[in-house]
């Protein structure tokens, strides 16, 4: 497979995945702010089995094709961990690149309740046979720091978990203040709850550190996360048909424009930059630098792919992993996952437990494990 000339590494390559699992038979549920329908997950076969509309069931399948400011959050995190790179000759593929996936769009607005969330659990669990859900993925904190034994909504993560599915949540992005709560969902007892990794874009463990997750105790006393997988430089699709989108292609472009086009190319292309508007009567060397820089900016890796951050992305990551332990071994449960998780995954020397559980996956031990239970 080529590696878009890019410098960022795959999901896969960073964590050392086994490429024989890929989630096949498996279905992740996602419960996020927006989705759309990214290729990566629709071909060369289409594996959205279902989707979901929480805020208005009558427009479901329209509105998953219509882009808005909501789409890019759900379609990122359904694609980092289930998209199959198609858009780069496979590279920046997920680490279950076959499992089925089912969308359940939360919210109108960024903005997700608690009982956005609860609502959306209810309907996995309702149709958890109906679409063999397995593992369900919540990249969305609730509102505020509440005990398991009174709160609604942890009670149905743990409803969701005896039923035989596992709930993966991210803690959130709020380590580095002094308040660093995790809430509901990812403080209910039975789910996975995923910190962040900081790999440094390198192989190099010993580069390895922490990303500013949120971390516990929870106000039950409980430890979360229970683990961390990688939360920044985690390559994710750009949403197509969006102003970001025109943005990343001219700056591919213009990268790979020989100088004596730079000018015309960015006089034929107005509106999309202000920047590179107002730079089109600079020297070439100028607009070289601008464009390194502008990419470097936005996080740009090729017209197709970004690269992103926050645990909204590192949980994705862990139920991807999950995806392939099930393949392994159909006969686990979400206990069983969640122990083979803790039990390899590998602590970073030199951080607070409190920060970062049992440490960071490894998905090839835990397959291993796994397929051997």
């Amino acid at each position: 497979m080529q590696k878009d000339g890019s410098h960022v590494l795959s999901t896969p390559l960073r964590l050392d995945a086994d490429p024989r699992f890929t989630g096949r038979g498996v279905t992740i549920a996602f419960l996020d702010s927006g989705f759309y329908p990214h290729v990566d997950l629709t071909t060369p076969r289409n594996r959205i089995i279902a989707y979901r509309n929480m805020v208005d069931a009558d427009g479901d399948l329209e509105s998953l094709f219509q882009p808005d400011v909501a789409s890019w959050h759900g379609m990122m995190t359904s694609v980092v961990a289930a998209g199959n790179g198609s858009l780069s000759n496979g590279f920046y593929r997920g680490i279950a690149p076959e499992a089925h996936v089912v969308l359940v769009k939360l919210a109108r607005t960024g903005r997700i309740t608690d009982e956005n969330i609860q609502g959306a659990l209810g309907w996995v669990l309702a149709n958890r046979e109906r679409f063999d859900i397995r593992i369900v993925n919540i990249s969305a904190g609730g509102d505020e720091e509440k005990s398991y034994l009174n709160d609604p909504l942890s009670k149905v993560v743990e409803e969701c978990t005896a039923a035989g599915i596992l709930v993966v949540c991210a803690v959130g992005n709020s380590g580095h203040l002094p308040n660093h709560p995790v809430v509901p969902p990812a403080s209910a007892p039975s789910c996975i709850a995923v910190g962040g990794l900081d790999d440094k874009n390198s192989f190099n463990r010993s580069h390895r550190g922490m990303y500013r997750s949120s971390y516990g105790p929870t106000i039950d006393g409980l430890q979360k996360p229970e683990v961390i997988a990688p939360s920044i430089w985690v390559p994710a699709p750009i949403l197509p048909n969006t102003p970001t989108a025109q943005q990343a292609s001219l700056l591919e472009i213009l990268d790979k424009a020989k100088d004596e086009d730079l000018h015309a190319i960015i006089r034929a292309n107005p509106g999309i930059d202000a920047e590179l508007d107002a730079a089109v009567d600079r020297a070439v060397h100028s607009i070289r630098q601008l464009i390194i820089l502008k990419i470097r900016n936005e996080n740009v890796i090729t017209k197709h792919y970004k690269y992103v951050d926050g645990t909204s992305f590192s949980a994705p990551i862990v139920s991807s992993v999950a995806a392939q332990m099930l393949e392994a071994n159909p006969s686990l449960t979400p206990s069983q996952i969640k122990r083979i998780l803790i039990d390899t995954a590998e602590r970073l020397p030199g951080y607070e437990i409190d920060r970062q559980g049992w440490g960071v996956i490894d998905p090839r031990r835990a397959v291993e494990t796994a397929a051997s239970y």
